[in-house]
């Protein structure tokens, strides 16, 4: 078995794959563990039942000060030198834009598994701390994307940078037009994301529309948020959580 690891802003994401198949999955907070920290919450995540079976690991990490902990962490715990996305690392895709380098792990992760489901052009939305667009010609090449604030940055705003405005959940409201406090908000994140997605992703859409046919760019979503905005967005063709743990093992197999 492999042990994927997609090291957010936020959360860390651990997946317990078999080819493709996602075995099990873990989401943790992301925050300052020491390398014993990150290595007795592997262990204690794998259990006596799937922590002999793991063969390799590898990860994808936008936080630079936890990857050096958790590299460590497999080395000690799992007696495994872990495979890191980064430069060097064999994708068999093109990054077309200014400077390769700055593109995060986490978004090539996912081109990759897109790309391995589906016929390109293609946009993938990643519902994060950001909420990232990323986007896929018709030749299969990474041509870039958008980043914007993520859903839940948007409720910690309303909430720090006010001075009566409450901490509220992120769910759909019944009604666009609140009569109250938590429902205005609830509205106003809910449906002005959904519009600020709609408005993204269709234009991404168009651009990739060599011939003018939207309809042959696909759109997948992804993250953390996904199924709550994908479910009321025509923009949005599939919703596939484990997008980025697919993508993983993608890349362990391209460079085992």
């Amino acid at each position: 078995m492999l042990l994927v690891i997609d090291v957010g802003n936020t959360n860390i994401v651990l997946g317990l794959m078999e080819g493709q198949d996602v075995e099990q999955r873990w989401r943790v907070s992301t925050k300052g563990r020491t390398t014993d920290e990150f290595g007795m919450l592997i262990a204690q995540l794998l259990g006596s039942t799937h922590r002999g079976k793991v063969h390799g690991a590898i990860v994808s990490c936008v936080v630079p000060g936890t990857l050096y902990s958790i590299t460590k962490a497999c080395r000690r715990y799992l007696d495994i030198e872990p495979l890191v996305v980064g430069s060097g690392v064999k994708t068999g895709l093109r990054v077309c834009t200014d400077n390769p380098r700055e593109v995060g792990a986490d978004r090539i992760v996912n081109a990759v598994a897109a790309l391995s489901k589906f016929q390109p052009p293609l946009v993938v939305v990643d519902f994060g701390t950001a909420t990232t667009f990323d986007c896929v010609d018709g030749d299969g090449n990474y041509v870039g994307g958008a980043i914007a604030p993520g859903l839940r940055i948007a409720a910690e705003a309303l909430f720090s940078k006010t001075s009566k405005l409450p901490m509220v959940e992120v769910r759909r409201p019944e009604k666009v037009i609140g009569t109250n406090t938590i429902d205005c908000i609830q509205s106003g994140l809910f449906h002005g994301y959904q519009g600020l997605v709609e408005r993204l992703a269709n234009a991404c859409k168009q651009e990739l529309a060599s011939d003018g046919d939207v309809s042959k760019v696909r759109c997948i979503a992804t993250g953390g948020f996904s199924a709550l905005i994908a479910g009321s967005s025509s923009a949005i063709d599939e919703v596939d959580e484990n997008l980025t743990l697919r993508g993983l093992a993608l890349l362990w197999e391209r460079n085992a």
